[in-house]
């Protein structure tokens, strides 16, 4: 157990801790300059701690770190095992009739009817080996049938070596369906000769591709695992890991960053559903993991395949991951680090870097499902700006519609929105409305939508431009239900449709007169209402065959009904790129696609900004993303950080939850601790939802709806964000040219240190600040642990007095904890009410010496939303060097 020190917070003050002001603006790029600055060495007697060694942490032991699940029964295992029809929970004599394999087992999560080593593929023949590609085609070995469906008696198995730290490893039928280029374009790096892997086919007993890390001899990838199929609807394949710290897999509500490996099964199919716990597919698709071998090296696995499929994790001494997916080729990126954050950053070469934000988005946002009429949403604007609450954006939810139709106006209880968001542009603030996918086409309803809102025809223009998805028969308009009441869906993997998409945001700005600066794309998984058979009409239904109701169903939410489409479009309807059984986890992506074309079309030379609910790999090029519609409970504060952890790996540098959550009616301390933690989210909005089941509206939770103790805690912990902006705009500006991330573990930037590998109540932003918040309820202490390098308080420069331990901190209801890192040079702003206002203002700049009396930093800056500005030279870039100067060298002798 690390020791451990205390500290007493001093609350809100200057910083202390290495600050020199800049007076004026910076106007010089490439500026170095450096810094004789004064630097608080921490020599206070009465906060000494002794300093000792620290041995591992013992997870058992620590708050902040997964308990792994005790296991009475021995493990039978003498290798990795894939379990054969597991769902089925066959004995012993139906087990080996089906080809399968019985393993004697009483552990309770072990399955005991398992695939055997004459299950996969032999080599048939290698094709022309190059230093570049290996080839072979494989035949079919022992199962000739699975799940009904007869096994591919020949697949064809490729590798191409991109580089010295990216390989592509393929398996295919001649005919296996594959995501478009269009959709997703994976950039690939020349060759090189200096390759930091090997890759060999292993023959016997059965085929398998390993991969070896060069420098250390570690298995990273290796296929010879029994399992290997290929039918129509089932596609299996195992890995070995060579560690059992894996993290990734989405979209779920994981409770911890680091995976616990216990047989978990991870359902990966797009579905509108809330986050109220593990285990449940949610809203995006991210077949992609990280794993940290023992000595700290990492690689990332992408498997770009859209179809519907579990995951199956199976614990040390043979830990592996089981793919199961419902069709399509395996098609495995592999990027080798060998830092976390390396591999991050290859990985967002391969998939599109993530989207620059414009500067005002990275503001404070404020939302709600329920604002009733436009006066409600004045008020919310007036009483926040009247009590100094920073805030950059106000969104407006699907309240504002006419009957929930897109792009329309409510001209009774929105009247004047039009005026209202001339306003919020002259004082220096930003509007966002919600837009769903689905398009209404009752008859009534749309000709009521025209009346209100004059020459609205956006059904009809859709369906002359013929761009909605189609029903099985591929000519009629599929429709389904959403909140306009009957929708169709428009298809953006057709290309026409971006197009289409431009003409009605512009009707929406200059008809319907609201000049809206981004868009928020919802429901696009996409969701429907319709899904109960019985209660549609005919010609809603969806078909009783196999893409509908496949052979092999994933554990997806629904799935024991035996139907795929549940709360969502049948799967034999037809898309531009495919049949949706193979695209569905793709709308989301298609949908953030073709609103960032339309938006660059409608406010040409401007940075679109959007978010979206559902996304793949990928998707972060055009949006940022919200962790959807969490709950105002105590148990999702905690989660909402795993959750910004996982997209950040995942691609997303723009990434936040839903300040004070969503469903269920907050509560002031609650409230209070996230919109500290909030602060401090890549995205930083609060947003809550309407009303309960029983129609009883939830409270506002906006910071000027509470007290005034309330309001002040808010105030100066989002003034802290805005002063902080300058650093996290030069961190976005990291991750759209280079990948690296800006909400980071602490793995990341100390994967040496084994006790960051679970830590997941404690985050960074950048190399630089760390954010240890209070996650639990009556907390008035909070333990963080800081790896070995200088830290200091934001507050007042006390510097942490015992690096790699956890050290506890005095955390009344009024603090969050949060300290610079030294040999790091944050860039800060005096900070305003809006971004508009703080970017006039004067910058500083906290220097945050390390032991050696160094630190580094740098600056971007440009106009804050005009795009390219990097490509084209509208830039400044200014990189900071502050090192141990003649003042010193008098006050602390070396």
């Amino acid at each position: 157990m690390p020791a451990e020190s205390k500290h007493k917070s001093r609350g809100p003050g200057r910083c202390l801790s290495c600050s020199i002001f800049l007076i004026g603006v910076i106007a010089v790029a490439g500026l170095v300059v450096s810094i004789v600055t004064f630097v608080k060495l921490s020599n206070d007697q009465d906060n000494a701690v002794t300093e000792t060694e620290v041995p591992p942490m013992v997870p058992a032991q620590n708050l902040m770190t997964s308990t792994p699940t005790a296991m009475s029964v021995p493990d039978p295992r003498t290798e990795a095992v894939v379990a054969c029809y597991p769902e089925r929970n066959y004995g012993q004599s139906e087990c080996k009739k089906n080809g399968c394999k019985w393993l004697e087992s009483n552990h309770p999560h072990v399955p005991s009817c398992v695939f055997d080593h004459t299950a996969g593929y032999l080599i048939v023949s290698n094709d022309k080996h190059s230093s570049t590609r290996l080839s072979a085609t494989l035949k079919r070995a022992g199962l000739t049938h699975m799940y009904g469906m007869e096994v591919r008696q020949h697949i064809k198995v490729t590798v191409d070596m991109y580089g010295e730290n990216m390989f592509r490893i393929h398996f295919a039928a001649n005919d296996s369906w594959e995501i478009p280029d269009e959709a997703l374009n994976i950039n690939k790096p020349t060759g090189s000769t200096n390759k930091q892997y090997d890759v060999k086919f292993v023959t016997s007993p059965i085929f398998g591709v390993v991969v070896t890390r060069k420098s250390t001899g570690a298995v990273v990838f290796d296929t010879s695992v029994p399992g290997l199929i290929f039918t129509d609807q089932f596609v299996q394949i195992s890995t070995r890991l060579p560690s059992p710290n894996l993290y990734g897999f989405g979209e779920h509500q994981h409770r911890r960053f680091k995976h616990d490996m216990n047989w978990r099964t991870w359902p990966i199919f797009t579905r509108d559903v809330a986050p109220v716990d593990e285990g449940i597919n949610m809203y995006g698709a991210y077949p992609v993991y990280m794993n940290l071998e023992d000595d700290s090296k990492a690689s990332m696995v992408f498997l770009k395949n859209s179809h519907g499929m579990d995951v199956v994790l199976q614990p040390d001494p043979y830990p592996a991951v089981t793919y199961k997916t419902l069709g399509g080729s395996l098609d495995f990126y592999v990027f080798m680090g060998p830092s976390p954050q390396q591999a991050v950053q290859q990985y967002t070469e391969a998939i599109g870097r993530p989207m620059m934000p414009p500067y005002w988005s990275l503001g404070f946002h404020l939302c709600r499902w329920g604002y009733q009429n436009l006066t409600e949403v004045e008020n919310v604007v007036s009483r926040n700006l009247l009590a100094g609450i920073p805030q950059d954006v106000q969104w407006g939810d699907i309240d504002f519609m006419y009957k929930k139709f897109v792009f329309t106006v409510d001209k009774e209880t929105f009247k004047g929105l039009p005026q209202f968001v001339d306003y919020l542009h002259s004082i220096g603030k930003k509007y966002i409305v919600i837009v769903d996918p689905g398009i209404g086409n009752d008859d009534k309803i749309v000709l009521e939508a025209a009346n209100n809102s004059a020459g609205y025809n956006m059904y009809e223009d859709g369906k002359t431009e013929n761009i909605y998805v189609k029903k099985a028969d591929g000519q009629h308009d599929f429709e389904g239900e959403v909140w306009p009441g009957r929708t169709v869906f428009p298809d953006f993997t057709n290309p026409k449709t971006s197009s289409w998409y431009a003409k009605w945001i512009r009707y929406f700005r200059n008809k319907e007169n609201v000049s809206v600066d981004g868009l928020w794309i919802d429901m696009n998984e996409p969701a429907s209402f319709s899904f109960d058979d019985r209660n549609l009409p005919d010609s809603m239904k969806c078909g009783n065959n196999t893409w509908n109701n496949p052979p092999f169903m994933p554990h997806i939410l629904e799935g024991n009904t035996g139907d795929l489409y549940r709360k969502t479009v049948c799967m034999d309807a037809k898309q531009y790129w495919g049949d949706h059984y193979r695209v569905h986890s793709l709308y989301g992506h298609s949908h953030a696609m073709a609103t960032h074309a339309a938006l660059k079309e409608v406010m040409p030379g401007k940075r679109p900004f959007i978010v979206t609910r559902s996304s793949y790999p990928g998707t972060s090029k055009y949006a940022a993303h919200w962790l959807g519609d969490n709950q105002s409970q105590w148990r999702q504060l905690p989660w909402s950080i795993v959750g910004i952890l996982e997209f950040s790996m995942f691609g997303f540098s723009m990434i936040g939850a839903d300040i004070c959550g969503f469903y269920f009616e907050t509560n002031y301390e609650l409230c209070l601790r996230w919109m500290q933690v909030g602060a401090f989210y890549p995205f930083s909005r609060n947003h809550n939802a309407r009303t309960d089941d029983d129609g009883k509206f939830f409270r506002d939770q906006d910071p000027a709806s509470w007290n005034e103790e309330f309001v002040q805690i808010t105030r100066h912990i989002l003034l802290v964000r805005y002063k902080l902006l300058p650093y996290y705009y030069t961190l976005f500006h990291d991750a759209h040219q280079n990948g690296k991330t800006v909400a980071r573990p602490l793995m990341f930037e100390f994967p040496e240190d084994k006790n960051t590998w679970n830590i997941d109540r404690q985050f960074l932003i950048g190399p630089a600040f760390m954010v240890t918040p209070v996650l639990e309820e009556n907390k008035t202490t909070v333990d963080g642990y800081f790896p070995k390098a200088r830290w200091f308080s934001y507050y007042d420069g006390e510097e942490v007095h015992q690096p790699g331990a956890i050290n506890t901190f005095d955390a009344p209801l009024s603090v969050i904890n949060i300290h610079m890192r030294g040999g790091h040079i944050i860039p800060m702003q005096e900070p305003s009410n809006s971004t508009h206002y703080s970017r006039q203002r004067d910058f500083s700049l906290a220097v945050n010496f390390d032991e050696n009396l160094k630190a580094n930093g740098h600056l971007f800056w440009d106009d804050g939303e005009s795009e390219d500005t990097f490509k084209d030279g509208h830039y400044l870039m200014v990189h900071f060097n502050a090192t141990k100067g003649e003042y010193l060298d008098k006050r602390y002798k070396a």
